[in-house]
């Protein structure tokens, strides 16, 4: 299993991206034992970011899982019809190095990014800036998602809330 995800945080940094980590590695951010296996981003969906974004990760060595120009992510339209076509809520690349992990881009962001952003968590990782989704966030986007693994982290976030008197 790839584990650099410090690779991976480097190459959206550097590209000057403007995204949330959301997923298990955002819940293993704030502080939670759990595995993950890839890394769930929020990021700014305005067409030249996501260009951007797309850019940076292709030339970094990532390709698209699906068997599409990867490119097509950037068009709003493009994921509408992802989204209605096949149910897709993430479009997924994978490093061609196999150190870094998979990222999920999420197709639209299900908290609106500017809200998602303003109130995330920044931390650093490794010297690298990354900002989380708050715990409040991360919650409501694991309630959405329903999984029995989502289920279990709530569990253990609102666990640790009440613990904290939060």
């Amino acid at each position: 299993m790839p584990t650099d995800f410090v690779g991976l945080l480097t190459l959206l940094t550097a590209a000057r991206a403007r995204f949330v980590v959301v997923g298990g590695l955002a819940v293993v951010l704030h502080g939670f034992d759990r595995l993950t296996a890839d890394v769930d981003v929020v990021i700014d969906l305005s067409v030249d970011h996501a260009k951007s974004v797309i850019a940076a990760l292709v030339a970094g060595g990532y390709r698209s899982l699906a068997p599409v120009d990867p490119m097509q992510f950037a068009d709003a339209s493009k994921r509408a019809e992802w989204q209605a076509t096949h149910g897709m809520t993430v479009f997924s690349m994978w490093d061609t190095t196999q150190r870094r992990p998979s990222v999920d881009l999420f197709v639209e962001s299900p908290i609106p990014f500017e809200t998602l952003y303003a109130e995330s968590v920044p931390v650093d990782v490794k010297g690298i800036p990354v900002r989380l989704a708050a715990l409040p966030h991360l919650i409501a986007m694991k309630k959405l998602a329903g999984r029995p693994q989502d289920l279990t982290d709530i569990e253990l976030i609102q666990s640790r809330l009440a613990r904290d008197g939060q």
